[in-house]
């Protein structure tokens, strides 16, 4: 799809794995990753109705440990905001959570409750501060199993589950015009073959 949005035509996925495939440049996966509940008890219908937060470890040389807190909206995976730590506390999580809602525009929002919170069972997110901290934001807190980064993620990161389109397509709700541009280029590019190939064959 990326060949498509950029270049402006069209190759079928079939084609470039047919090619790859002629070259020996496909490989079998050495492992199978194992995978987590295919989806959530009840399945997003458009943002901001959950947000999922986690902490990802990155280890610098000469530096220590670094952790990226990150809230990461459920239904377009867009992640809303992101803060890079020294440390994973409570209130690590409730500072990010303070750039999701401001960056989300929900802090301005008069609603009943705000996004519900998606997190894995680690001890910031069970800390009473944070509990306290969302119960006074509205905000639920459903916490499931470990295992659920930012420009790249975003705007580069094409997902099979979004008809290989990027979070940010999803979350800024440019996902249908694209589509609609992809299936215009695919029958143009369909018809200047079929034109080319009428010239070769007189």
């Amino acid at each position: 799809m990326r060949f498509t949005d950029q270049e402006h035509h069209f190759v079928s996925e079939a084609s470039v794995y047919r090619l790859l495939k002629a070259h020996d440049l496909i490989t079998n996966p050495a492992f199978i990753v194992v995978k987590a509940a295919d989806e959530f008890h009840t399945k997003t219908t458009a943002p901001n109705q959950l947000w999922q937060t986690d902490f990802t470890y990155l280890k610098v040389i000469d530096r220590g440990w670094f952790y990226l807190s990150t809230v990461l909206d459920d239904f377009s995976r867009y992640i809303i905001a992101w803060k890079l730590c020294t440390t994973m506390a409570a209130s690590d999580v409730t500072e990010t959570l303070e750039t999701a809602l401001a960056a989300s525009g929900c802090d301005q929002a008069k609603v009943l409750h705000r996004p519900p919170l998606l997190s894995d069972n680690g001890r910031c997110y069970v800390a009473d501060d944070l509990a306290k901290w969302l119960d006074e934001k509205c905000m639920a807190h459903v916490r499931g199993a470990p295992g659920h980064l930012v420009e790249h993620y975003n705007h580069q990161h094409y997902h099979g589950s979004l008809p290989n389109l990027t979070p940010a397509d999803v979350y800024l709700g440019q996902g249908q015009s694209i589509l609609l541009e992809r299936k215009r280029i695919r029958r143009q590019t369909i018809q200047q073959r079929r034109l080319l190939h009428q010239c070769q064959a007189a």
